[in-house]
């Protein structure tokens, strides 16, 4: 529950780490109304909220745009499917790599994005995975 905090006249400041709004604001203030949770979720009246993955911190991507460039479908200025897949790579959990991509994905892309790789650490981990990967299980591919 959003808790209203002490905060200027003209809107209220609701709690970081609160999970449902109880006090909503006047119809006419709900042209755009931003939360900050943990997630950093923005509540448009009339649009769909689209969940922002937490890799994407410092982007106004949502996860349906990110699947087209890691697809290759689309690209946003210089963000394209090698900076996506280079992005899910560096910051993404392995759960969300394997899900996004699949083992074929990770193992076909894995060659053209390994330099831009920035963590000695996760360069290694996924040098072990696609040689163990292709070694010994084939049938995942």
């Amino acid at each position: 529950m959003l808790l209203p905090r002490q905060g200027a006249a003209d809107h209220r400041v609701y709690d970081r780490h609160a999970l449902t709004v109880t006090d909503p604001l006047p119809e006419s203030r709900l042209s755009r109304v931003s939360i900050y949770l943990q997630k950093d979720v923005t509540i448009r009246v009339g649009a769909t909220m689209l969940r922002r993955p937490t890799y994407l911190w410092d982007y106004e991507l949502d996860e349906v745009r990110f699947a087209e460039l890691l697809s290759g479908r689309a690209t946003f200025g210089r963000l394209d499917q090698e900076w996506a897949t280079t992005r899910l790579l560096e910051y993404a959990s392995y759960r969300e790599i394997i899900r996004l991509l699949g083992y074929r994905g990770l193992v076909e892309r894995w060659p053209l994005v390994r330099t831009r790789v920035r963590s000695p650490g996760r360069r290694r981990g996924f040098d072990f995975l696609v040689e163990w990967l292709t070694a010994h299980h084939p049938e995942k591919l």
